[in-house]
């Protein structure tokens, strides 16, 4: 017969597991808490960081050195820090999550940083010759955008969507339009003026979401050494 009493549960057979407070993987907390720290100290220069902006022009002396890649670390407004870091937040877990431990974490930061060297790379072909300075973190958090439209609503073991997705495809090209009509009418928060870098959007974002699957099938490769 039992014996448990009315108006009581049995004890649960393990403990419950506790859950993290803050879901979002540290790399992609970092990140996104990273870029208005950098823009505090930013207001800080005398020259608000306009040396380490990324100037098409260079590419043919310097290959755009240092610009090319400290342009990611500066911004030209609080809201446009503010809105880029709201959308890392977003948009980096999925691939944070793909990326885990102190050495996935390193390569998470490698990652990004390639899809903005690629986006400043892009946009300066385009305009070549350009001595207008370029910054933002925007073609960098693009490259986590294409990224994560193929691992979101994917297991984290199952790896990204195929590149011929419809509905990736899909979102991709919804995305590429409305960078392209934003940047056309040359409006968008945070911008003050300035014109919108869209094809550094544009190119990050494809940088991102062809390169997720490489890097997928390295991860799983060399997945004992993570952690």
């Amino acid at each position: 017969m039992n014996s448990q009493p009315w108006g009581t549960r049995p004890a649960d057979p393990l403990p419950p597991t506790r859950e993290p407070i803050v879901k979002v993987p540290p790399a992609a907390l970092v990140l996104a808490i990273s870029m208005p720290v950098l823009f505090w100290l930013q207001l800080r220069l005398p020259d608000m960081g306009l040396k380490w902006a990324f100037y098409p022009a260079d590419l043919t002396s310097t290959l755009g050195w240092p610009g090319i890649l400290t342009a990611m670390l500066l911004h030209g407004s609080w809201t446009h820090a503010i809105l880029n870091a709201v959308t890392a937040l977003c948009f980096a877990p999925p691939v944070a999550r793909m990326l885990p431990g102190r050495r996935g974490a390193g390569v998470f930061v490698l990652f990004y940083t390639g899809c903005g060297i690629m986006a400043s790379l892009g946009y300066g072909l385009l305009h070549q010759g350009s001595s207008d300075p370029m910054v933002g973190a925007s073609g960098a958090v693009s490259g986590l955008l294409g990224a994560a439209i193929r691992l979101m609503g994917r297991p984290s073991w199952a790896g990204p969507k195929p590149l011929d997705d419809r509905r990736a495809l899909t979102m991709v090209g919804v995305l590429f339009a409305i960078n392209a009509v934003v940047g056309l009418i040359g409006y968008a928060p945070g911008t003050e003026g300035a014109r919108i870098a869209w094809e550094a959007h544009a190119v990050g974002m494809a940088v991102g979401y062809l390169a997720i699957g490489p890097l997928f099938r390295w991860s799983r490769r060399w997945g004992p050494r993570f952690g």
